[in-house]
């Protein structure tokens, strides 16, 4: 049984600490996130440190700035620190690894029919230049049970499986998959595996460590609430020597023996604006402030908002959950019913933001249910929110 709503849906107070335009119902906080006023704020003051003598930020400042960052990053994610290094994005990770390896036509890479499109995308460019061929699990959804993904998964794994890209937690269904399950069968059976944990921090608890993946890449402007361009991307001390970042800098011949090459090549990849990197322990703090219980309680906050808000939108488009509650974290996705199938489902999202204000995450789903809503929950969002959007999708349905 659900909490009471009254003790899960905050109330609008928490909005103020962001930018967010107060006239948009914002239930999208997956997709990009959103960075409060207060971390914003000690990013302006580093842009300005920054841009008052660019030679002392980039020859002092700047390598200090960006290793307490990492401490404190690799402290809230379960990684030593020599473990850990800074990218753009989650995508970037991806892309770094998989351009990294070396595949020949005998290799198969693994995947799943869940994995984010420009992951994807990635994995098939790979393919295409080195002859290997990627394999796809397929996981249903509805799904009934993690234990649905193990089988999926391990089912398709064959002598030539040289590496596994799965999901932490996926974009387009929203589920959380049994990573440390599924990393630990994949080993036993000789295959590496690259986890895109994308959305996986700040909504969910993570030790890298324990979940022992190779390689583990993951945003900081989702749920941790860092500001745009922050990422990261770990990988297992073993497999430093061969990843290699997407571009080539000063750090591959440098004299330097105090830092591995792996970070070296990493930490600098050319002149860009490194503040957002820097601002993390902001936001881990910031975030962690919030409420007396700090991560843990406000993690739970959101999972158990987002589930009052699906089972609300369930009984208003009368379908049934499409899986169960400990696979999901701050975002929850249902499908629209069938009478919705023959519009295209980017006319259903502007719909909904353009006439009635609500910005909320509406995608295609390659089959049954052919269209998706994904709705997300951070500490700003309340029930009341939902109810308003179930008014509106019930309208849509019945007119």
């Amino acid at each position: 049984m659900l909490k009471d709503a009254s003790s899960i849906c905050g109330t609008a107070k928490w909005a103020n600490f962001w930018l967010l335009d107060p006239a948009v119902t914002f239930l999208n906080h997956g997709s990009y996130g959103a960075c409060p006023k207060a971390v914003l704020a000690v990013q302006q003051r580093l842009r300005s440190q920054l841009e008052q003598e660019p030679l002392r930020f980039f020859g002092r400042e700047w390598e200090p700035l960006l290793d307490n960052a990492r401490s404190e990053l690799a402290a809230f994610v379960g990684a030593d620190i020599q473990d850990l290094v800074f990218v753009p994005n989650a995508t970037t990770g991806v892309n770094s690894v998989l351009r990294s390896l070396t595949f020949s036509p005998e290799d198969e890479i693994l995947t799943t029919n869940h994995e984010y499109n420009a992951c994807r995308n990635a994995l098939d460019f790979i393919a295409s230049r080195t002859g290997a061929r990627v394999v796809v699990a397929k996981i249903p959804f509805p799904i009934d049970s993690p234990q649905q993904v193990v089988a999926a998964v391990i089912e398709q794994v064959s002598p030539k499986t040289r590496l596994a890209l799965l999901d932490h937690v996926t974009s387009q269904t929203g589920l959380i998959f049994p990573i440390s399950e599924l990393v630990k069968q994949l080993q036993q059976r000789g295959v590496n595996t690259l986890v895109d944990g994308a959305h996986a921090p700040g909504m969910i608890s993570l030790n890298l460590q324990e979940i022992g993946a190779t390689y583990y890449t993951g945003n900081c402007h989702k749920w941790l609430c860092a500001p745009k361009g922050a990422g990261f991307l770990y990988v297992r001390r073993d497999q430093q020597p061969e990843i290699r970042p997407l571009t080539i800098s000063h750090g591959t011949n440098s004299s330097r023996t105090d830092k591995t090459r792996f970070q070296l090549e990493f930490d600098w990849t050319g002149t860009d604006d490194p503040t957002a990197y820097m601002c993390v322990p902001e936001a881990i703090a910031f975030m962690g402030s919030l409420l007396p219980g700090g991560w843990t309680e406000l993690m739970q906050q959101n999972h158990q908002l987002v589930l009052q808000g699906r089972q609300l939108l369930c009984e208003v488009l009368g379908v049934q959950p499409p899986c169960p509650e400990e696979m999901i974290g701050s975002m929850a996705v249902l499908p629209m019913p069938a009478i919705l199938e023959n519009r295209d489902f980017m006319s259903v999202h502007d719909e909904l933001f353009d006439k009635f204000g609500i910005q909320v995450q509406v995608m295609p789903w390659h089959e049954k249910p052919r269209m998706l809503v994904r709705i997300s929950a951070q500490i700003y969002n309340t029930l009341e929110q939902y109810e308003y959007l179930g008014k509106v999708l019930k309208g849509l349905l019945s007119g």
